[in-house]
């Protein structure tokens, strides 16, 4: 079933014999565009108001530019701790830096990511505090 004969194949390769193709300096094509180009561009469409607020000129953008420095900062892609290229293959650290293969464990690099303080944070948090009053009940 998978298998088609050559015949059943090329049944569907031939191009029927009415389709026309759309062929450049066309007159059917070239007038469409034509009244597209006009219809867009004739003042018909609808009067449109701009606030003179809102424009602004070519000399307002010029000044706007040079005042702003452009700062194109790039993505670090070295490692941290050697400086050698990671590229994709980096690791993030808690402590934000990105780091190669050998030094992407917190001993293996100055981490200053507080684990143990982290931790104690998550117990406290999803470990309720036990009171006394609770224990007389029972």
């Amino acid at each position: 079933m998978a298998q088609r004969t050559e015949k059943e194949e090329t049944e569907f390769k031939t191009v029927p014999e009415t389709l026309t193709l759309c062929v450049n300096n066309n007159n059917a094509t070239t007038h469409h565009t034509r009244t597209r180009s006009t219809s867009l561009t004739s003042p018909s469409r609808g009067n449109v108001r701009v606030d003179p607020t809102l424009v602004v000129t070519d000399e307002e953008l010029k000044d706007v530019k040079r005042n702003e420095p452009v700062l194109v900062k790039k993505e670090v892609n070295r490692c941290s701790g050697c400086r050698k290229r990671v590229g994709l293959s980096g690791f993030r650290c808690r402590c934000g830096d990105l780091f190669c293969s050998e030094h992407r464990y917190s001993d293996r690099h100055d981490c200053g990511y507080d684990y143990k303080a982290v931790g104690r944070e998550a117990i406290a948090r999803e470990n309720p505090v036990v009171k006394a009053a609770k224990i007389l009940r029972i």
